[in-house]
């Protein structure tokens, strides 16, 4: 799949929305987990228009997933998820079943569900995003493998 990067307005990543311990590992200035997330809406909106199209490279929410990924439905813009190892719909983490049971979460919520890697051309140049690290020049990503899979 090749993607039109020149459709993108916005890329992010690491929101990780409804994770209770991200302030303390990441060193963000929240006291609570609901501050944070209130805080992450509210400035995500206040930068991005309704119309506007964000690619989101991985790790949107953790915690109970239902309430952490439905808290997105209120970002602004059209937003695409590639995955990254946090987000219940990664192919590197999740089983196939684990996927399809959380698929339609991440879409309820507006996301639309990329692949882990996406390549494509902004401006003429070639791009590759991912929430993994990759070798210039290879697109071998570094992504973990879920339980039990050997590659």
């Amino acid at each position: 799949m090749s993607f039109e990067f020149d459709t993108v307005d916005f890329v992010t990543s690491d929101h990780h929305f409804g994770h209770a311990r991200i302030s303390e590992l990441a060193g963000r200035p929240f006291a609570t987990v609901d501050e944070m997330n209130a805080a992450l809406i509210e400035r995500w909106n206040v930068v991005v228009p309704p119309d506007a199209v964000v690619l989101h490279l991985g790790d949107v929410a953790l915690g109970p997933i239902n309430d952490s990924v439905a808290l997105t439905a209120q970002l602004n813009g059209r937003r695409l998820l590639v995955p990254g190892n946090h987000d219940r719909v990664s192919s590197a983490t999740q089983s196939r079943k684990a996927i399809e049971r959380f698929a339609p979460i991440y879409e309820a919520a507006g996301w639309v569900i990329l692949p882990e890697i996406v390549e494509g051309t902004r401006r003429g140049r070639r791009l590759v995003a991912s929430h993994y690290p990759y070798r210039p020049g290879s697109c071998q990503i570094s992504a973990p493998r879920p339980a039990g899979v050997r590659r």
